[in-house]
């Protein structure tokens, strides 16, 4: 019996993206960003938010979260790109080609993830360290 006899397996984004999600809260500095409506935040978020693209076994995704300050958000931002890419591979079987995080908000104190108020104009966004494109993808 040869493999395509016994069935197929189909991965739904939205498995892979909630992998993604938890994937990139696990550091403990990294959490979420707050939802806007006109401009003005509404709530704190709790985990940062991932979306995902699955092209047949290629995925791209993109985090968006915060990081407490004072953490170096660089280092961070990396730690993140790394923990998503190990898990959607570890836990799915499907390649990751890049993963782009966007630091939003710097969070005034080290337990992200509570509700905090972010430091006042605090909005970066994290390039990719070296061995990674600007995008996240491997060189």
């Amino acid at each position: 019996m040869t493999a395509g006899d016994r069935g197929t397996t189909k991965i739904a984004d939205r498995v892979v993206q909630r992998i993604a999600t938890r994937a990139a809260a696990e550091p403990g500095d990294a959490g979420g960003v707050s939802r806007t409506v006109l401009g003005m935040s509404v709530g704190r978020g709790r985990a940062p938010r991932a979306d995902v693209s699955v092209h047949g076994k290629i995925v791209t995704a993109r985090v968006e979260m915060s990081v407490a300050y004072p953490s170096p958000v660089r280092e961070v931002a990396h730690q993140v790109r790394e923990r998503v890419r190990e898990r959607i591979e570890a836990l799915t079987g499907l390649t990751v080609r890049q993963v782009d995080v966007d630091v939003s908000v710097l969070e005034r104190e080290a337990k992200v993830g509570t509700a905090q108020r972010p430091v006042a104009g605090a909005r970066t966004r994290t390039p990719a360290l070296s061995g990674a494109s600007s995008t996240g993808a491997m060189s």
